[in-house]
């Protein structure tokens, strides 16, 4: 064959393998490090949560899944420079009730669409709400604290962990259905506020289980009710708020984990089967539950659950914010 013949050939032949090359070669999903943004503070309750299923999944999934926290407007930030991601799987959230289910109901400029902007993965675990007293107050149960509230308008002092929290909206909601009034202290984050309850600087505080139960445990402060449908095993004579006399009330938070929308569906299928299967591992919920969450049900695992567990979330906040009477600010 005439060598200009072969030379032609060859370069008819170089586009084909240029377009070919990438695809043959390209990795399999993951490569390289994943970043998973938790929307709060190091050391808080979803933050911990967020360490226990990463811990385990990224070994599971073959690459390391690395905690970034981006605290700000109360979950909001974090969940922005999510939503914003570039959606390959690199970039995850860690999302909970602040930045998922309360601020769309109580911040009135949100920079991004719960429903929009993410793709559910599986939820992980339940944070349940309790009310927690400084040991300075004599109230040993959620009645006693309400009668003390009416006693004393305006005057006890409650802390929770922001305004616009979902912990600020079971306060309100308890206020409203009980017809009394206690003085909101905001903090920033859960933990912040701790050292003001142990010394009596705040009289009480509505607070995730996580963050409430060392100090019940170590008589530093008093859990004098929680906000779920049964009472809770790990807190043996606590009340219900139920019990007390809130018809169906529970609250809390949550956390799961969600990608931006656009992510591939392979990419997808992959980080679910690797959250599916570290969740079914016993050591990993017994870890949960240690913590004081409840591990999130095989339906709410899923993503279709986890996205339904969102809707009637965000659903109940609207509901709930109107009860309260809050307006989004």
């Amino acid at each position: 064959m005439p060598k200009r013949r072969l030379l032609l050939q060859g370069a008819l032949a170089a586009p084909f393998l240029a377009v070919a090359w990438p695809r043959e070669a390209q990795a399999a999903y993951p490569d390289h490090p994943m970043r998973v943004i938790v929307p709060f503070a190091a050391g808080g309750n979803t933050d911990i949560l967020a360490r226990i299923l990463t811990t385990r999944m990224s070994e599971r999934i073959g690459s390391a899944m690395v905690i970034e926290n981006r605290a700000g407007a109360g979950g909001s930030v974090g969940a922005e420079l999510v939503a914003r991601a570039t959606p390959d799987g690199y970039t995850l959230l860690f999302g909970a009730g602040g930045p998922l289910t309360a601020n769309p109901v109580l911040q009135a400029r949100i920079p991004y669409d719960v429903e929009r902007d993410f793709i559910p993965i599986g939820m992980v675990g339940i944070l349940p709400m309790v009310c927690q007293v400084s040991n300075r107050l004599p109230a040993r149960n959620l009645t006693e604290f309400i009668a003390l509230m009416r006693a004393r308008p305006g005057e006890v002092t409650v802390a929770t962990p922001g305004n616009g929290s979902a912990a600020h909206l079971a306060l309100e909601l308890v206020m409203a259905g009980s017809g009394t009034r206690a003085s909101h202290v905001p903090y920033r984050g859960g933990s912040a506020m701790i050292p003001d309850l142990i010394s009596g600087t705040v009289d009480a505080c509505f607070v995730e289980l996580p963050s409430a139960l060392p100090l019940h445990r170590d008589n530093q402060a008093r859990i004098v009710a929680i906000a779920t449908p049964e009472p809770f095993p790990l807190l043996p004579g606590v009340q219900t708020f139920i019990e007390a006399g809130f018809p169906g009330f529970t609250a809390g938070s949550y956390g799961g984990l969600l990608a931006p929308t656009g992510t591939p569906p392979a990419i997808l299928a992959t980080l679910h089967t690797a959250l599916a299967s570290t969740l079914a591992e016993a050591a990993v919920l017994s870890k949960i539950a240690e913590v004081g969450a409840i591990p999130g049900t095989e339906a709410q695992r899923t993503p279709e659950g986890f996205a339904e567990f969102l809707r009637v979330e965000l659903a109940n906040a609207r509901r709930a914010a109107d009860l309260a009477g809050l307006k989004p600010s």
